[in-house]
């Protein structure tokens, strides 16, 4: 006895290869389906619309194949009304739970269609007054009301513009590895104008990155967008922030220029040096506002009140005591500082930039850049339906958005000062 569901799905589905990936998904998981209907667009604007009946052996199995399959937007054609049921323990959803995904959800409660709050992917979905809620599992509490089942529960694609210009930029030249300079001059000018609008809009451009931009010298150009009021939102780690205080501090870290040309037996004296004179001070702001720390990343951060948030890991020396070392809590603190984020750029951190795919909603456009081509095709294929990818060298990347950004700014010229302080 086999067990079916019909389902549908709407938007480009063969451009995209949408469809196929619903097919492949369906066979993975051990089920089987049937395409009943599709009706294809016309023209490249035209959306397509596919029927087909999913089977699988188990009522369990076919449950696993639905939640999967809506990554892929794809929703019962009768969804009926959501089940939920209370968690009977602290730190754990009902074993049937709704696993979502990123991207817009709404779910069937009272009769009523009930968006869901932030959605977030690999969460569950908790119901209080009314009201949805994505709820990571660490934060489960028990009698907590969890939707179970994908009964009552359907997602939205976000909407793309297939006609826009920078829509058509992005798919020409968004792929993985740019050919020449010119796709990459393009696709810093389409990211630049998103930036830009993202601004006018009133809403917040948040940045994750990695130390590279410090040690390529780039960390002149960041500081630049954030003093043009182009950096809201910063996530990092120890590194990054540790190796910007020493730039500050001492003009050149971890081996860069002549400060560190050699080999230390005693380690890096100058690194926890850095560590050492943030602690005294208690954190980055007061290192600011003692006088301690006047230039740099974190400096410019602090004196335009802008947020940031750093998570470290085992290997962290120190480490600052900005850092959040236990991970959930820096979890938790990168979710409170999403609200109002409107564009998000990941540069050279694929630690810090995964986790942030990780609780991005699916519509807010994401910029992915890294010298290496896997690193950017991993994100841009697990964060937004926007995400467009870049291979570049960090520093390279950064001084040419300034540029484009901050019509003064000028490229600092080699040679002039370790990590271009």
């Amino acid at each position: 006895m086999r067990y079916h569901e019909k389902v549908e799905v709407h938007g480009h589905l063969m451009d995209t290869g949408v469809l196929a990936r619903v097919l492949d998904d369906v066979l993975d998981y051990g089920g089987d389906y049937r395409v009943d209907h599709i009706d294809l667009g016309r023209s490249h604007d035209d959306e397509s619309h596919a029927v087909i009946t999913v089977g699988a052996e188990t009522p369990r199995r076919l449950m696993r194949i639905l939640m999967r399959i809506q990554v892929h937007g794809v929703n019962k054609v009768e969804s009926g009304a959501a089940r939920c049921e209370p968690a009977d323990r602290d730190g754990a959803f009902p074993p049937d739970f709704y696993s979502t995904t990123n991207l817009e959800t709404v779910v069937h409660l009272g009769g009523q269609w009930v968006p869901v709050e932030h959605p977030e992917m690999d969460c569950g979905l908790v119901v209080s007054g009314g009201r949805v809620r994505t709820i990571p599992v660490t934060d489960v509490r028990a009698g907590d009301v969890i939707v179970c089942g994908v009964d009552g529960v359907k997602v939205v694609l976000p909407v793309t513009d297939h006609s826009s210009r920078i829509y058509a930029e992005y798919e020409a030249l968004g792929a993985p590895l740019p050919s020449s300079a010119q796709p990459q001059a393009v696709l810093v000018k389409a990211i630049a104008r998103q930036v830009r609008e993202v601004k006018a809009e009133g809403a917040q451009v948040l940045w994750v990155a990695g130390q590279t931009v410090v040690s390529t010298g780039a960390a002149p150009a960041l500081v630049a967008l954030v003093e043009a009021g182009y950096v809201d939102v910063l996530f990092t780690g120890n590194a990054l922030a540790t190796l910007d205080v020493e730039a500050a501090l001492y003009g050149s870290p971890l081996g860069l220029g002549p400060l560190r040309s050699g080999r230390v037996q005693r380690g890096s004296e100058q690194h926890i040096r850095a560590i050492n004179a943030i602690r005294r001070e208690g954190s980055i702001r007061g290192a600011v506002e003692s006088g301690v720390l006047t230039q740099g990343i974190m400096h410019a951060m602090v004196k335009a009140n802008k947020s940031f948030v750093l998570v470290g890991s085992v290997r962290d020396d120190g480490p600052l005591p900005d850092v959040y070392t236990d991970v959930v809590e820096g979890q938790r603190a990168m979710r409170a500082a999403l609200r109002g984020v409107g564009y998000a750029v990941m540069i050279a951190s694929a630690q810090h930039s995964v986790a942030t795919g990780n609780i991005l909603p699916a519509s807010i456009p994401v910029a992915c850049v890294d010298v290496n081509p896997t690193t950017v095709h991993a994100l841009t294929e697990r964060t937004s339906a926007h995400a467009v990818g870049v291979v570049a060298d960090t520093g390279l990347f950064l001084e040419e958005l300034a540029v484009e950004l901050v019509p003064d700014f000028r490229p600092p010229r080699p040679g002039t000062g370790g990590a271009g302080f």
